[in-house]
């Protein structure tokens, strides 16, 4: 009689306990793919918004005091963009703060400054949110500040705005010469602007889901606001 041969009891055991090991060994690695997978995700849209975001301060502030018809006392309240300032020798940079930069500028060569839409421009660090907004006029009204990076609580956004949490200015600015010029001296100094630094302080709004962190990175960036110095 042929005698037939299968496994034991204790060889069937260990063999399920092998594979039950590298089912598990699986489903961790896939997890931990798809935990580095998310954390990535959140970083480059936090890196894109930030990037996409410098850039357009820099062109924008960049413009301050263009006026290339040369007509004097063309400035505008910054809070009443249909009233003219009364401070003309800030020319284009009608309000310079650590944390907050209004630029004005006759981008239609008009002889008028916000008379046409994004002719005044603010930008405002919004601690208690952790975002910062940008205002424009809009055909002769100072425009209501709107999120420009990172958002309110209540609101979906990618990252926040902690320049506060390291005690570092959204803006320094800087004379022909290169020395700063310090919040206390403005806005006096205001004039004598010539260079603008800019740095943005973020985190992810989502938490690494390895460390258990935000994310932070650090971006900085320097303009010249050239028309400042020649326009009248």
């Amino acid at each position: 009689m042929k005698k037939i041969e299968g496994f034991t009891l204790i060889e069937i055991v260990a063999a399920m306990s092998i594979g039950l090991f590298m089912l598990g060994a699986i489903y961790v690695s896939a997890i931990s793919g798809q935990k580095s997978s998310l954390a990535i995700d959140s970083k480059v849209g936090t890196q894109q918004d930030t990037r996409a975001t410098l850039e357009v301060m820099v062109v924008e502030i960049s413009m301050a005091s263009y006026n290339s018809n040369f007509i004097p006392n063309i400035w505008v309240d910054p809070t009443n963009c249909a009233t003219i300032s009364g401070n003309q020798a800030y020319k284009g940079i009608q309000a310079a703060t650590a944390n907050s930069i209004t630029v004005e500028m006759d981008t239609d060569n008009s002889g008028f400054v916000g008379d046409n839409p994004n002719e005044v421009i603010s930008y405002v660090y919004d601690i208690a949110n952790q975002r910062i907004t940008r205002g424009a006029n809009s055909g002769g009204a100072c425009g209501a500040a709107n999120s420009f990076l990172g958002d309110v609580p209540t609101n979906p956004r990618m990252e926040r705005v902690v320049n506060s949490d390291l005690n570092i200015p959204i803006f320094r600015y800087f004379d022909g010469l290169g020395n700063e010029i310090l919040p206390a001296n403005l806005p006096a100094n205001i004039p004598n602007i010539r260079m603008i630094q800019i740095t943005l302080v973020v985190d992810t709004e989502n938490v690494d889901p390895n460390s258990f962190l935000r994310r932070r990175m650090i971006y900085t960036t320097s303009l010249v606001p050239k028309n400042h110095a020649t326009c009248p």
